[in-house]
């Protein structure tokens, strides 16, 4: 049996949107929650949580962690989706490891873009760039990989909608920030992240 594919017109514009959508959401992510130590939800936080603890860019987590789901998803899984998410997570590995060289210091650490004590403006400005890019990614039925991916495995066995898989995980992995910095204000910015995404 051969597998076909063919590029068309179609497959262009949606490959336009999700780079488009990979761009907001990147730069959401690596230039405005990653300095303030601010956890989103999915493997974006659980990469934020490693890189606080080891120092491990998260890039290297976020790409480890979705290459196994997606070994793991690919026989669940519809092949278009697939690619397209395949795409999202090798398009966002990049970009994060761009945005981080950019924005790293002589002492190590990543710039602060909105000044040392605006963590609540760049959880804002941040989230909503992540939830731009995310909804650009979700209409060309793309995905960041992570999350969604169990979510959507969960989806196809049982009666669990996407969102309330997304959800609990979402408020496990924000909600463990606390026993890294043992600051609440934190775990609200995280929250507030999920909330305005």
């Amino acid at each position: 049996m051969k597998f076909k594919f063919r590029f068309t017109g179609e497959d262009l514009r949606d490959y336009l949107f999700l780079t488009i959508g990979v761009l907001f959401y990147t730069i959401g992510w690596g230039a405005f929650m990653l300095p303030y130590q601010i956890t989103v939800g999915g493997v974006a936080g659980i990469s934020n949580i490693v890189y606080f603890i080891s120092g491990i860019p998260v890039d290297v987590t976020y790409f480890l962690i979705n290459a196994t789901l997606m070994v793991v998803a690919l026989k669940v899984l519809g092949w278009r989706f697939m690619v397209k998410t395949i795409y999202c997570i090798f398009a966002i590995t990049f970009m994060l490891r761009v945005v981080q060289m950019l924005l790293k210091q002589p002492d190590g650490t990543l710039l602060q873009m909105m000044g040392p004590h605006e963590s609540f403006m760049a959880c804002i400005i941040g989230s909503a760039l992540c939830g731009i890019g995310l909804g650009f990614i979700f209409m060309q039925h793309g995905s960041t990989g992570g999350t969604d991916i169990l979510a959507a495995i969960v989806n196809n066995y049982r009666d669990v909608s996407l969102g309330r898989v997304l959800t609990i995980c979402d408020i496990i992995i924000v909600s463990s920030c606390y026993f890294i910095f043992y600051d609440w204000r934190l775990v609200v910015f995280g929250f507030c992240t999920l909330f305005v995404m």
